[in-house]
């Protein structure tokens, strides 16, 4: 750590020396403002008391189960999440899309983002007429699916959890400091401290971040604190990777999820994976063709593997949130044993 210092301390006087405010803006400038599309018209868009997020009622008799969405590192609310909201609005889930970070009033740069903003947005969202506050669950992706798994193990009640490229693991804040200086940041905090994170490590290598993220793995074992104790959640829980993926190893986590899961005697996570799909593997079924191809662009996979896996594992997906969030009346166990079924065949 000492030379890491000594080597930082040189560089930025060398680039005092010769005018280097460049690296200092660079370490200390926002992100460009994520694009945040509107709710469409059987949307609202909510903006009070903390929360900014696109609003998508079921509609029908009620009382119905709601989902608590959450996108990726870009942070607001972004056109491919709003995809999944309008299908799970479709099947009869009360769904609240959340901006997080890089939106109005929401911290540009994804460090110590408050685990207070999903709890403040499931607390609204269990108030609204026609939800049944029993019947709570979280769907997410990427940075999302990292939120989504660490708050079902510190709210209480989310009965069901749909995670995609998920992570294990609390990662460092996704800011210049951290990815130049070392870990300064965590992702998330808590009552105003940031929750025990994992540092990265190493270079990013030709075809994208994953050497970064492995190498923190690798010191999974002298930081533990910074694994997400799934044990935890009271809840069920599925999980969808793309073993093509490049940008971090979600299969990898996956599986630490599911060990530690059985270790601890937390209830088995069911597991869809993907051999040729990568970081676009989960979702609502792509609308066209470019859409496919611009996820495979920085996610690995191909296009084609990346669409089927979304057509096969959407419906799996809205399955099991059905069975899981189903009324106390009604029976999920024939529901479970088609999503097992069609998991073991994947």
């Amino acid at each position: 750590m000492k030379l890491r210092w000594k080597i930082v301390l040189g560089v930025l006087g060398t680039l005092v020396v010769v005018g280097g405010g460049g690296f200092a803006y660079m370490l200390t400038a926002d992100p460009k403002p994520a694009k945040v599309v509107e709710a469409g018209p059987t949307g609202q868009r909510i903006a009070a008391d903390g929360i900014l997020a696109n609003f998508y009622p079921a509609t029908g008799p009620g009382p119905h189960p709601a989902i608590l969405l959450l996108g990726g590192s870009e942070g607001g609310l972004g056109k491919d999440i709003r995809a999944q909201a309008l299908a799970l609005q479709t099947e009869g889930f009360t769904t609240l899309q959340l901006a997080y970070h890089n939106a109005q009033g929401k911290s540009a740069k994804l460090k110590n983002i408050p685990l207070e903003d999903f709890y403040t947005g499931l607390d609204w969202l269990k108030k609204q007429p026609g939800v049944d506050p029993q019947r709570i669950g979280i769907v997410g992706y990427s940075k999302g699916a990292e939120a989504g798994l660490l708050v079902a193990t510190r709210y209480s009640g989310i009965r069901a959890a749909a995670l995609g490229m998920p992570s294990s693991v609390v990662w460092d804040g996704m800011s210049g400091e951290n990815y130049m200086l070392g870990s300064f940041n965590s992702s998330w905090s808590e009552k105003d401290a940031p929750v025990p994170h994992l540092a990265y490590k190493g270079r990013p290598g030709s075809d994208g971040l994953m050497p970064v993220f492995e190498g923190g793995l690798k010191e999974l074992g002298a930081n533990p604190d910074a694994i997400i104790p799934v044990e935890k959640y009271a809840g069920k829980l599925l999980l969808v990777c793309g073993e093509a993926e490049t940008l971090w190893p979600s299969c990898p986590m996956t599986d630490q999820i599911v060990a530690r899961a059985k270790a601890k005697g937390a209830a088995a996570p069911l597991v869809l994976r993907y051999k040729h799909a990568g970081h676009g593997v989960m979702g609502a079924p792509f609308a066209d063709a470019a859409d496919a191809k611009r996820w495979t662009g920085f996610g690995g996979g191909t296009a084609e593997a990346n669409a089927a896996a979304r057509t096969d594992s959407w419906p799996k997906i809205v399955a099991f949130l059905k069975a899981e969030l189903a009324p106390p009346d009604t029976g999920p166990t024939a529901q479970r044993q088609v999503i097992g079924k069609a998991a073991a065949r994947r």
